[in-house]
């Protein structure tokens, strides 16, 4: 498969700035591969898929308000910093992102906040677009960690071109988001609302827990025709022993396993054993799935809608059959289903 097979007309008016009012009731396409049909549901109708011990593989991963708005020393020109990686908590050392990034050089300082509290001086350029820098904060990390909190706002992605509002600070991570370090949503969880959660664990189906920090590299464009040469950036890693005992015994039940979107799916393929089953691992991962793929471990997905030449369109292809997926996504622009992090969801069985 080239990039040119994922390209595909998408109108921009498609293209989701605001979730739906209420998480689960979002639209959700039903694909069936082995009938080859498409059903057109609510979100909410997604537990009539589900059997009792049925697993759904959840990303628990949480956002954390990556984006803070500075000004550079003596010109007080306005910078965006982006926060990507900690790379060490003694030092505040950060891999950041900035914009403009050419008006930044090694050894400028950027002032955050209406008093200026927390100072931050760059240190390296690592890419082209990227910077190290050291944050200058004399309290304690935990005071730290809680002044980058106060300054930073919930990261939305680019496309969506209106402010951030209060509301997305709820609604811009899923419900059952725990361990901290993503800086955008694993938005296929995004529409579980506890209600549905819980009709779901009373009719008996299990979570398996896996934590994925999403990082921007899931974004990155494909910038290569031969997708065998396109790098991932890595992202960190966890699935305990107990998410890998509840997979590996649906695996032996020939239960239905379903990855709650792109990332859930890369965490449990980055863990597979040599006899296809679940492993523990604590790491970072940059695995590529783009078709011809046999996937190991999930029989059944739920994502969003993605984006013409992303990695995430190019997973799902590799789940779906890259002609069906061209197929459902002709008849979601028909349709006009909502694309991208607060868009619809489609189910694949």
């Amino acid at each position: 498969m080239k990039l040119s097979h994922f390209g595909f007309n998408l109108p921009e008016e498609l293209l989701a700035e605001y979730p739906a009012e209420n998480r689960d009731e979002s639209r959700l396409m039903v694909l069936n591969r082995k009938e080859q049909t498409i059903e057109h549901k609510m979100f909410k109708d997604v537990i009539d898929y589900f059997k009792e011990d049925d697993v759904l593989v959840l990303n628990n991963t949480k956002v954390f308000p990556a984006r803070l708005y500075g000004n550079k020393e003596k010109t007080g020109a306005r910078i965006e910093v982006f926060l990507l990686r900690e790379l060490n908590e003694e030092q505040r050392l950060w891999d950041v992102l900035v914009d403009p990034a050419r008006k930044i050089r090694i050894g400028n300082k950027l002032y955050f906040g209406d008093d200026d509290t927390l100072v931050a001086e760059v240190i390296d350029n690592t890419t082209s677009r990227g910077r190290t820098l050291r944050f200058l904060y004399d309290g304690s990390y935990k005071e730290f960690r809680e002044k980058l909190n106060d300054l930073g706002e919930t990261p939305l992605p680019k496309y969506i071109k209106r402010d951030v509002e209060p509301e997305d600070q709820d609604r811009y991570q899923t419900i059952f988001a725990k361990n901290e370090g993503a800086v955008a949503a694993p938005t296929a969880g995004l529409h579980f609302s506890r209600h549905l959660l819980k009709r779901l664990e009373i009719k008996g189906v299990d979570f398996a827990e896996v934590t994925l920090h999403v990082g921007l590299g899931t974004f990155n464009p494909v910038e290569v025709e031969d997708l065998s040469k396109h790098k991932m950036d890595s992202e960190e890693l966890k699935i305990e022993e107990k998410a890998v005992s509840i997979v590996n015994n649906a695996l032996d039940d020939k239960r239905r396993i379903c990855a709650v979107g792109t990332t859930a799916m890369r965490a449990i393929e980055s863990a597979v054993s040599s006899n296809g089953r679940l492993n523990e691992i604590e790491g970072w991962t940059n695995k590529f799935i783009f078709p011809p793929y046999d996937f190991s471990i999930a029989n059944c997905m739920i994502t969003n809608f993605h984006t013409p030449k992303s990695t995430l369109l190019m997973m799902v292809s590799a789940f779906a059959g890259h002609d069906f997926i061209k197929k459902a996504y002709e008849e979601a622009v028909k349709e006009k289903y909502k694309f991208y992090s607060y868009g619809d969801a489609m189910l694949i069985i």
